[in-house]
């Protein structure tokens, strides 16, 4: 709300009052005061200061007829109390009397600061809740008519309906889903508020506050969850693993040959790592046995049993 005179209204106000004053003192009132001078008659210092006091007020009626807003502002008019509509922005003239002035208004987007402390969520956890409501005056005549104080009924409908969300969630919702949380609220404030000509832009939640000690807790619980999430994971990738092992053990024992086909590939795939070395024999074969040995490096004797020296 605003009531701010501009430099421009002033201006105008003010040569309006000289152009209206300074003529009709120098006609009604100046010869009072010439007279009371000259001795002819001392009453007339009286009849005199009546007259200019006439005169202003009747300037300064004169002045407050004109108006001028600038472009975010608007004027409720009202004619023998009763509301003829908006006026603004730009010049314009009220006939004294008559019509009156209700309120003049700020129409552009305004933001304030609503906070719920110590308020209890719906699992009993006291929180501290920060939001921001963005609203502007959609209709002027309703909040200057509907409503005393458009500004604190507003305010008031956004606690009382910050407290009541908070109520309603559990503490993770609050945590998580913030814009939804937001979004609610916007609903329940703008329902309130558009009964006085309030359109609620935007809600946001800027800060929700909770105790130290129950920040810890839900850390530990958020690691237990995650190490249970990733065995989950391990534990599922292992039992694929051990179908597509059982599955393929399935298809190599139905065919024949697939699974002399299969050690070669197997040979195949040694071969190529480094400083590996691959001897094929017979398995049957003591003298393909000594040769691989011999090759590792890993031959041995045969002892005979008896008594050793």
């Amino acid at each position: 709300m605003s009531i701010l005179k501009n430099p421009v209204q002033t201006f105008i106000r003010n040569l309006i009052r000289l152009v209206v004053l300074i003529p009709l003192w120098l006609v009604f009132a100046l010869h009072f005061f010439i007279r009371g001078v000259s001795g002819q008659a001392p009453i007339q210092f009286v009849y005199g200061a009546i007259v200019s006091i006439v005169i202003l007020w009747l300037a300064n009626i004169l002045a407050g007829m004109f108006y001028i807003l600038p472009q975010w502002e608007r004027l409720v008019l009202l004619r023998l109390g009763k509301s003829v509509g908006t006026r603004g922005p730009g010049l314009f003239v009220i006939p004294p009397f008559i019509y009156s002035v209700a309120r003049i208004l700020d129409v552009r987007i305004q933001t304030y600061e609503v906070k719920a402390t110590k308020t209890l969520t719906r699992d009993n956890i006291p929180i501290d809740v920060t939001a921001a409501v963005e609203l502007e005056v959609e209709n002027p005549e309703k909040a200057a008519i509907a409503v005393q104080d458009y500004w604190k009924t507003t305010e008031w409908a956004s606690m009382e309906a910050l407290k009541s969300t908070i109520g309603g969630n559990d503490l993770r919702p609050l945590l998580s889903e913030t814009e939804r949380i937001a979004t609610d609220l916007k609903k329940i404030i703008d329902s309130a508020a558009s009964d006085y000509g309030i359109n609620v832009r935007a809600v946001r939640i800027t800060d929700v506050g909770t105790p130290q000690s129950l920040i810890e807790e839900l850390a530990v619980i958020a690691r237990a969850e995650r190490s249970a999430k990733a065995k989950k994971i391990q534990a599922d990738a292992e039992v694929s693993v051990a179908n597509a092992l059982a599955e393929a053990s399935n298809v190599l024992s139905s065919a024949e040959g697939s699974l002399e086909l299969r050690q070669i590939q197997a040979l195949l795939d040694i071969s190529k790592e480094e400083s590996s070395m691959v001897i094929i024999y017979p398995m049957n074969s003591v003298m393909g046995g000594q040769i691989a040995s011999a090759a590792a490096g890993t031959q041995t004797q045969k002892k005979s049993p008896g008594k050793i020296a």
